[in-house]
């Protein structure tokens, strides 16, 4: 099966919408593994099948302007004794590629009914 041209597949849709849940949160970066861990806290994690496949991902999103991703400062890791990370921010146009995907679940979502209580 072929992806349809400027279409998201799940994983890089589950990364732009746990993305935008950071950044509606306050928190504009974040790096693979913390992204890994987000992905599996909400259920999301069957479409991780391996660490691979989740930076394969993000270089994709990146390639296509939807994320963009920096090497943090130098000094930063040496400072808290650990390698550097390579830090990911959603763009606008990653924002604006996720509210497709939005809609169509707030219009397939049950609607609810209000019940009245008997009389």
């Amino acid at each position: 099966m072929r992806r349809k041209r400027d279409a998201l597949v799940p994983l890089e849709l589950a990364i732009c919408a746990r993305a935008a849940e950071l950044l509606e949160a306050g928190i504009s970066e974040f790096h693979g593994y913390a992204m890994a861990k987000r992905l599996a806290d909400v259920a999301d994690s069957r479409l991780l099948t391996a660490y691979g496949t989740l930076y394969r991902a993000l270089a994709r999103l990146e390639s296509r302007g939807f994320l963009r991703s920096w090497w943090e400062a130098p000094e930063v890791p040496a400072r808290e004794n650990r390698p550097g990370r390579r830090l990911y921010a959603l763009t606008a146009l990653g924002e604006t590629a996720l509210q497709p995907a939005r809609d169509a679940e707030r219009l397939s979502a049950p609607k609810r009914t209000r019940r009245t209580a008997p009389a």
